[in-house]
C-alpha cells in the first residue's frame, strides 16, 4: 500500500525563504495580515486533511469508481467520497480564498495552491469535484451579474454547492467554434433567461452526490450567433433552478445520460450531459462567452499542472522509500550493504536517475505554482495599477508552460518512479501504476498540450513580439547580475545566462519562418514551449539554489539546504540540457513532418 507525507518542509522553504510572500502580503491591503504562522499553520492543517481523510480513499475509489442510475440520472460516488467532501466542507477548505462578502476565509490564493498540492498527491479523482467549483466561484465572480452572484457565489464558496464547465461536444473538443448547443430566450422570463439545448460530454464531476444542487457552466449560440469562436455566451445553468430567494425550485432537465470509462481518474464522475431545454441566464455579453469562460479554464489549467504535481510528489515519495528498502544485485563500485545478501536498489546509477528526475520535477513544478499564484494574487489585489498590469502579463505567459510542461514531467517521472519498482510498480496493490494513469488525463484535457504550445508561441510570444517573454527575461538577467561573480553559484546560474541569450535568437528564427509559412509555428511549438519550460525552472532553481547557498555559507548546518543544492546540480546536468536537443529538433522545421504523404498513405 502507498503512503504519502504532505511536503510541508518544502513548501515553506519556496513560500518564506525563496519569495517571501509574507513581505509581499504587506503591501496588498487585504493580506497585510497574513504571517508566517497563519500560512504555516494552514498548510500543516491542510496536510492532515488530505493524507488523514483523502489519501485513504485513493485505492478504493479507484477500484470501485463511480454507478450512474439512469432511469433517475443520479450518480453514486465511491465509498467515502460523499463524507470526506463533508469535512472537507465542515473544515471551511473551500472557502479559503474566496472573498469575504460572500463568506469566504479571504486568505491569499497561493495558500489555496497549496492545499491542492496535497489534495492531489492524495486523491486527484476526489479533488476534481472540490476543484472545478472554484473555477465556476472565479468566472461568475469575474463576469456574473449582480444577481447571478448573489445567488451562486455564497454557495459555493460555502461548498454547499459545486461547480461545472460544459464545454465540449461530440462532434468538437477543442475547437469549440463547432459546438451546437442553442440558447432560445424565455417569452416572459426576465432578461437573460433562456432555454439550452444540445448534448455535452467529458464533463468532469458533472454529476455526483455531495451536494444538492451543482452549478453548471455551459457554452451555447444564441439565436444569432455568427459561426465560430465569435458567436459563443456563456449560461449558467444550475441542476435545479435557483429561486429569487436563494432556494431550491424545480429540477432543471440537464441530466447524466452516461459516464465515461475511462483509463484513470475513475472515482470522478466524468459525465455525458443531456441538455434539454434547460433554463439558464447569460453570463456577461452575448458572444463574449469565451473570454468569461476564459477565467474558469485559465484557472483550471493552473490546477491541472497541480495535478501532475501532486501525482509526481506522491510517486517520488513511494519509490525513494521502496529503493532504500528493495535488495537486488551489489553495486557495481563495491558492495555496499554487507551485513546483507544484496544492495538496495538505491545503490545503482539509473535508480538514483529515475528518483532525482521526479524529486527535480516536483520541487521545479511546485517553486512554479507558488511563484504563479503569488503573481495571481498581486493581479488580483495589488493597489499599484503596473503591479497588477505585470503580474497579469507574467501569469498569462506562465500558465501554458505551467499546464503543459509540468503535465509532460509528471508523465516522465511517474513512469520513472514506476519503473522503480519493477515488476511491482505494475501491480496494483503497490499504487504506481494508478498515479500513471491518474496523470495521464493531465496531457489531455483543458487543452491538449500542443495546444498550450500553440497558445504559447502563436498568442503569448509571437503575438506581442515576445514582449512578456522580454519581461521574464529581464527576471533571469537580474538573478544573473547578482550572483555572476559568484563562484559557488556558477553551475546554476551559467546555463540561465546561456539559454537565456539563445531564447532572443531561437524565438525570432521561429518566428520569421512562421511568418513565411503558419506550419513553421506548428512543427515548432511542442518542442519551444519545452525549452521555454526548463527556462523557467531553471530560473526556479537557480533562485533556491541562490538561498541554500548562503544559508550554507552562514552555517546553517540543516541537510535540508545540501539536498536542495544537490537536486538542482542534478536538474543543471542531466535534465536541463534537453533543451540543446529540443532547438534542434524545432529548427528542422515543418517539412520533415509535412511533406510525408507517401509515409502517411
Amino acid at each position: 500500500m502507498p503512503t504519502y507525507t504532505p511536503p510541508l518542509r518544502d513548501m515553506q522553504f519556496v513560500l518564506h525563504e525563496v519569495f517571501r510572500v509574507t513581505e509581499e502580503f504587506k503591501a496588498i491591503p487585504r493580506h497585510e495580515e497574513v504571517d508566517a504562522d497563519t500560512v504555516n499553520a494552514v498548510l500543516e492543517e491542510a496536510g492532515k486533511f488530505a493524507a488523514g481523510v483523502a489519501f485513504p480513499l485513493n485505492m478504493s475509489g479507484d477500484e470501485e469508481g463511480c454507478t450512474l442510475d439512469k432511469a433517475t440520472h443520479e450518480v453514486a460516488t465511491p465509498k467515502g467520497f460523499k463524507e470526506a467532501y463533508a469535512q472537507y466542507v465542515e473544515g471551511g477548505w473551500a472557502a479559503l480564498s474566496c472573498e469575504t462578502e460572500y463568506g469566504g476565509q479571504g486568505l491569499p490564493f497561493v495558500l489555496n495552491q497549496c492545499l491542492y498540492e496535497m489534495l492531489n498527491s492524495a486523491n486527484q479523482a476526489w479533488t476534481m469535484y472540490p476543484g472545478l467549483s472554484h473555477g465556476a466561484y472565479e468566472a461568475l465572480h469575474a463576469h456574473g451579474t449582480e444577481e447571478q452572484k448573489k445567488l451562486y457565489l455564497p454557495k459555493l464558496t460555502s461548498g454547499e454547492w459545486t461547480g461545472t464547465m460544459c464545454l465540449t461536444e461530440p462532434h468538437c473538443g477543442t475547437d469549440l467554434g463547432l459546438l451546437r448547443t442553442k440558447a432560445e430566450p424565455v417569452a416572459g422570463a426576465p432578461e437573460g433567461t433562456y432555454k439550452l439545448t444540445g448534448n455535452k460530454i467529458f464533463i468532469s464531476a458533472g454529476e455526483h452526490d455531495f451536494t444538492e444542487n451543482i452549478v453548471h457552466l455551459v457554452l451555447g449560440r444564441l439565436p444569432d450567433a455568427p459561426k465560430g469562436s465569435k458567436g459563443i455566451s456563456l449560461f449558467v445553468v444550475p441542476k435545479y433552478v435557483v429561486n429569487a430567494d436563494g432556494s431550491l425550485g424545480e429540477r432543471n432537465p440537464i441530466y447524466c445520460t452516461g459516464l465515461e470509462h475511462k483509463m484513470g481518474i475513475h472515482g470522478n464522475a466524468t459525465a455525458q450531459i443531456s441538455i434539454d431545454g434547460a433554463i439558464g441566464t447569460l453570463v456577461g455579453q452575448p458572444h463574449k462567452g469565451l473570454a468569461a469562460m476564459f477565467v474558469m479554464m485559465n484557472a483550471a489549467r493552473l490546477g491541472v499542472g497541480n495535478q501532475s504535481l501532486g501525482l509526481t510528489e506522491v510517486a517520488f515519495q513511494n519509490a525513494l522509500a521502496y529503493a532504500k528498502d528493495r535488495i537486488q544485485m551489489r553495486s557495481l563500485s563495491g558492495t555496499k550493504a554487507k551485513d546483507k545478501e544484496a544492495d538496495p536498489i538505491i545503490v545503482h546509477p539509473d535508480v538514483r536517475k529515475m528518483l532525482l528526475t521526479a524529486k527535480a520535477y516536483a520541487e521545479g513544478a511546485r517553486a512554479l505554482q507558488i511563484y504563479c499564484t503569488l503573481l495571481l494574487d498581486k493581479a488580483h489585489s495589488h493597489p499599484d495599477e503596473k503591479v497588477r498590469k505585470d503580474s497579469d502579463e507574467l501569469v498569462a505567459l506562465l500558465t501554458p508552460i505551467v499546464k503543459a510542461f509540468i503535465t509532460d514531467n509528471g508523465h516522465i517521472a511517474t513512469n520513472a518512479c514506476m519503473q522503480v519498482f519493477g515488476g511491482h510498480g505494475f501491480i496494483k496493490e503497490w499504487g504506481m501504476e494508478q498515479f500513471v494513469r491518474d496523470n495521464r488525463i493531465n496531457m489531455i484535457y483543458e487543452g491538449t498540450n500542443t495546444i498550450q504550445s500553440l497558445d504559447l508561441l502563436g498568442r503569448k510570444i509571437l503575438g506581442n513580439n515576445g514582449a512578456t517573454l522580454k519581461k521574464f527575461g529581464k527576471l533571469v538577467g537580474k538573478l544573473v547580475e547578482e550572483e555572476g561573480v559568484n563562484e559557488k553559484m556558477a553551475e546554476f546560474i551559467n546555463p540561465i545566462a546561456y539559454l537565456g541569450d539563445q531564447m532572443t535568437k531561437f524565438t525570432t528564427e521561429i518566428g520569421f519562418k512562421g511568418f513565411q509559412n503558419p506550419d513553421e509555428v506548428g512543427a515548432a511549438a511542442v518542442d519551444y514551449l519545452r525549452v521555454a519550460g526548463h527556462l523557467v525552472f531553471g530560473y526556479m532553481f537557480a533562485r533556491m539554489a541562490q538561498v541554500a547557498v548562503r544559508e550554507i555559507a552562514a552555517g546553517n548546518t540543516d541537510p535540508f539546504y545540501q539536498a536542495k543544492l544537490q537536486t538542482a546540480r542534478f536538474y543543471f546536468a542531466k535534465l536541463f540540457p534537453e533543451t540543446a536537443t529540443l532547438m534542434r529538433t524545432a529548427r528542422a522545421g515543418a517539412k520533415p513532418l509535412m511533406d510525408t504523404d507517401a509515409a502517411l498513405a
